[in-house]
Parts: structure tokens; sequence; C-alpha cells
């Protein structure tokens, strides 16, 4: 017996001695069957003698000997201060293929609306991670209250004062877990006998969920100045907009509309939901503050991370007029069901120390560089398509002739693009007439060594359908 096995109770091991023979036999078959079928990958460490005999409660010679065999036959190996351990030339079976149930993922992904997972502030989440945790009061890792930490709350309420112009307090900011929590908590609070306005262009999912809660929508036209706030009809609980970068089409909501919406909310008794998706990257304009700093009693401003950090993190919140703060919080429960307390707390510390400015102003110039790649190959190698949108975001509208978007679709996906189409984004009760083709181009997901082949094969694709 080693000094490693000797000493603490080790790791827990579940075996079945249900073989024929002596309890050593048994013990020797279970072993060397978890270790053949997988169950004990190689280099697993097994526990000492001792802690393995008390818990199947055998005598520790007969674990000792069973090792010892396995050892003789190379299941296992035994060093000196490192205990027995799966030997690392013993692998596992090849699990049995399944048939895909969906087609495998194409190379190049230009999707909108994904950031780089690479790009991720691993060192800076570390640092932030430990001071936070340091820092944090006991409490915080008990049952997590619905209105999210507060140490966030008082941090999103200066941070978005300073970069977004919104006028909130730590009281009226209930943290939740991305635009897609907001939205159903919302339509449980709202209600589903009146229909929400949106635009009519817009993600298919936000639509989708507010039908799962009953809520009918109706389409607001957009152009190049954003919604057209002047057809929101009146009956209208609430209207979803993008004010600072109309998804997907790309334009901020014009000055005179955005005050044409509040206009709508306090003659209807209705309330402007605003999706800040993407606020923090622009590139060619001024900042464009926040429409909830102008009316924060008729405005629920959402945000979240996920295009600045990860949509992993499954951190967003919303800024809420104060008679919705009540409602929201009891609609969400009486726990955090949903966004972990200690990765609140390393976004608080993220934000309140610089380090989430530092990466945002980084990230800004690499999408900045990625846009202008696409924008001067588009206009070398396809000049007739028309590229809008791109003064903010992570994607670009790639307009095309009439008629033409189904047939790019399918060049670019023989190419290996994953790419989508602007009509994906229509609401279904929008006119078809007058709708524009075009495909939403994602540049911040692939890996720098992929970005060019992915933009070179794009173009191909556009090259079969419009000639060059």
């Amino acid at each position: 017996m080693t000094a490693a096995e000797d000493g603490g109770l080790g790791v827990d091991l579940h075996l079945e001695l249900s073989a024929a023979g002596g309890r050593r036999t048994a013990l020797t078959a279970a072993l060397r069957e978890a270790v053949r079928g997988g169950r004990l990958a190689p280099g697993t460490r097994l526990p000492p003698y001792r802690s393995l005999a008390a818990d199947l409660g055998v005598a520790r010679n007969t674990v000792a000997d069973a090792y010892a065999e396995l050892v003789a036959e190379g299941w296992l190996t035994s060093r000196q201060g490192s205990g027995t351990r799966v030997a690392d030339r013993v692998a596992a079976p090849a699990p049995r293929s399944i048939r895909p149930t969906t087609p495998p993922p194409l190379p190049h992904d230009l999707v909108q609306g994904k950031p780089d997972p690479a790009a991720f502030p691993r060192t800076a989440w570390l640092t932030a991670a430990r001071r936070a945790l340091t820092a944090a009061p006991h409490e915080a890792f008990g049952i997590g209250d619905p209105h999210g930490r507060t140490e966030l709350r008082h941090a999103l309420t200066e941070y978005l004062a300073r970069v977004r112009g919104v006028r909130t307090a730590p009281d009226r900011i209930v943290v939740c877990s991305g635009a897609a929590h907001a939205l159903r908590l919302l339509a449980r609070v709202l209600g589903p006998a009146d229909p929400w306005a949106v635009e009519a262009y817009g993600l298919p999912f936000h639509r989708g969920l507010l039908a799962g809660a009953g809520v009918t929508t109706l389409p607001v036209a957009v152009d190049d100045d954003g919604a057209r706030v002047a057809d929101i009809p009146r009956h209208a609980r609430a209207v979803l907009l993008t004010p600072a970068h109309q998804f997907p089409t790309g334009g901020p909501l014009h000055p005179e509309r955005r005050a044409g919406a509040l206009e709508w909310a306090r003659a209807s008794g209705g309330l402007v939901i605003e999706d800040d998706y993407d606020g923090e990257f622009r590139y060619d304009r001024r900042p464009v503050g926040a429409v909830q700093g102008l009316d924060p009693e008729r405005t629920v401003l959402v945000g979240s991370v996920s295009k600045s950090l990860s949509p992993g993190l499954r951190i967003g919140w919303m800024c809420l007029p104060s008679a919705l703060v009540g409602p929201v919080v009891a609609a969400k429960g009486e726990r955090e069901p949903h966004s972990s307390a200690t990765d609140q707390l390393t976004l608080a510390e993220l934000l309140a120390s610089g380090a989430y400015d530092r990466h945002v102003r980084c990230m800004r110039k690499r999408h900045r560089l990625r846009r202008d790649r696409l924008t001067a190959l588009l206009a070398e190698r396809a000049p007739a398509v028309r590229v809008t949108g791109i003064a903010a975001g992570l994607h670009a509208v790639l307009e095309l002739p009439p008629g033409t978007e189904r047939a790019a679709l399918a060049a670019t996906a023989r190419r290996g693009v994953a790419v989508e189409g602007l009509d994906l984004y229509r609401h279904p009760d929008a006119p078809r007439s007058g709708a524009a083709d075009g495909l939403v181009v994602g540049y911040a997901t692939p890996p720098e060594r992929l970005y060019e082949p992915a933009l070179e094969a794009l173009c191909d694709g556009l090259s079969e359908v419009l000639g060059d």
C-alpha cells in the first residue's frame, strides 16, 4: 500500500458485487467491467484500500488483492505517491453512433447575433470573480432575491446612466436571464387581453414566445428611419421596439419617431418596451441614448450581456416603471430561479472596476475592422449589392435584387456558408408587396483564421446568383 492510498477518504465509487464467487472475485469483476465499459476513464484515480473497503463492507486485504490482480493484468497502474489509477492504455469502446436528427453545421458561420466565443474575457472575468467572491457577504450564497443581487443593480444603475442615458434606480431594476425571459415576464404581467405592436421585421423567436403567452402581435412597418410609430394601433397594450439599431434592418429610430412613440404611450396608456440588444456597439455615428431616459414611467428598457460578453452567462435586466416592479417580481417568484448569484456578483465587479468598459471598447474596435473587411470585399466582388445597417451592431444587411433571396441562400449554403435571409424576420402578417430581398450577415462569430475564407465563400455564392 502506498502512502497516498493510506491517507484520506478518497473518491466515491459505486460498484455492484454481483458476480459469482467470493468477494475478491466479485470486486475484481466489477472493477474490470467498469473500466472496460468506460465508466472509469483512463487516468481515473481509484479510492484508497481502506476507503473502498469501508464503503463496500469488505476486508481491506480484499481490495488490495483485487487491485494487485488488475495491476498485473494491465487494467490498473500503481505508483508510489500516485495511488492506483486506471491504465492509460485501456480505452473504452466508442459509443454506438446515432443518426443525427439535424444536419451538421456549415463550416462558415455568418449567422447574426453571436459573438465569437473565443473573445470572452476569461482573465478579466476570473479576476473579477476572485474579488467579488472575496468581498461577498455570506447571505449572497443563500436563497436568491428575485430582484437580483443588489451589487449588480447598483452597478447597472451607474453604468446605464453613464453609457446609455438611462434614468433608473437600483430598486427599479430587476435582473433576469435575458431578453426572452424579460418578455415572458412582461407578457405575464400585462396579460393576453390586448395585443402588442411589434416592428414588421424582428426576431421570430420573440414573436413566438409572445404567441405562446397568448399575446397577439400586430406589425408596424419599418423604413430607413425605424418603426413608423404613427401606425401603432391605439388599442395596443405595448409596443416592442429596437430604437438604437432596428433589428435586423439596422437604422436608429429617428428622433421625431422616438418622441412619437412616447406620445402614443401617454395618450393610450400603453407601454414602450425598448430592446437595447446591442446599443454599445456603434462605429460611424455618435452614441444614441435610450428612449427610456426620455420617460422612465412609460418605458421598459431590456438589456443583457448576450452580445457584449456571452449568451452563455444568462444575465439580463429590466429597468422598469415604478408601478411594474412589484408585479414583475411577483411573476418571477419568491426565489431567484435563473441567474447565478456568483455570476451576478462577478458582473457587478466587472462593471464597477471598468473592466467591462475596456472589453466593450476592444470588441467595438474588432467588430468595426471586421465590418470594414466585409464591406470592402463586397464592394470589390459584388458591387451591385447595397450594404445597410452597418453603423452599429454585429451584422449587416445585404440588399439583393427582387426575387433573388432564395437563390442566394441556396448558393451560399452550397459553399458552406451559414447565413439567413431577410424574409425570415418579416412578421407573417406584414404585407409581402414591396418586401425587400436580402441576406442578414453576422460578422462577429468566425474565429480570425476562418473569417476571410467565410467572406470569400459568401462572395462566391453571390457571384453565382448576381454575376461577376
